[in-house]
């Protein structure tokens, strides 16, 4: 085994401590692209991520998909993730916790970047729901099956003249499961 097929989880957890590389590896699963591509993506120079670049490729979350021949001989590199998710299993409590962190923080950094632009006259959409409900395991079942096949769907069948959107969604118990619920209602 080698540790580009198998990163270690604190490999994995640095590469993705960075709310910028989490939203490049997001790109390139929309689908294979160069530095100079990504750079446009995030209106950035191409060399402010090739250090991005490098540690998600030494963590084993990407790889080079191709060698882009260019006009005067130049070459250049095509990324695309790799085949391999970050282990989730073997991951502490408070690693797991850390990695969604990140996670968020790449969201906020998303909802921060939409909100700018929206108010520099462009047409963007935030919609954010934040609930508290209380289920029965098997409706808590069905609530994520339905989000996790709707996400899916789309997924599967994207849109290519549609709009690039991001979907969070965290199901969270505010209690434990273990106990009966005695104890009244979250905080």
């Amino acid at each position: 085994m080698t540790k580009h097929h198998h990163p270690g989880l604190r490999s994995v957890h640095r590469a993705l401590a960075d709310p910028m590389r989490i939203r490049l590896l997001e790109c390139l699963w929309g689908r294979p692209q160069s530095a100079k591509e990504l750079a446009e993506w995030a209106g950035l120079p191409p060399d402010r991520l090739y250090y991005h670049l490098a540690q998600l490729e030494q963590a084993g979350l990407i790889e080079i998909a191709q060698y882009r021949r260019l006009p005067g001989g130049k070459v250049e590199r095509v990324y695309r993730p790799t085949p391999i998710e970050p282990p989730g299993d073997e991951a502490t409590p408070l690693e797991y916790a850390e990695f969604l962190g990140a996670m968020l923080e790449a969201t906020r950094a998303d909802i921060t970047a939409a909100s700018m632009a929206k108010e520099a006259g462009e047409r963007r959409e935030i919609t954010l729901l934040r609930a508290t409900v209380r289920l029965s395991e098997a409706d808590l079942v069905t609530l994520r099956e339905r989000l996790l096949e709707l996400v899916r769907q789309v997924q599967e069948q994207p849109d290519d003249q549609g709009i690039w959107t991001r979907v969070v969604v965290t199901l969270v118990d505010l209690q434990d499961r273990g106990q009966p619920s005695n104890r009244g209602d979250p905080a």
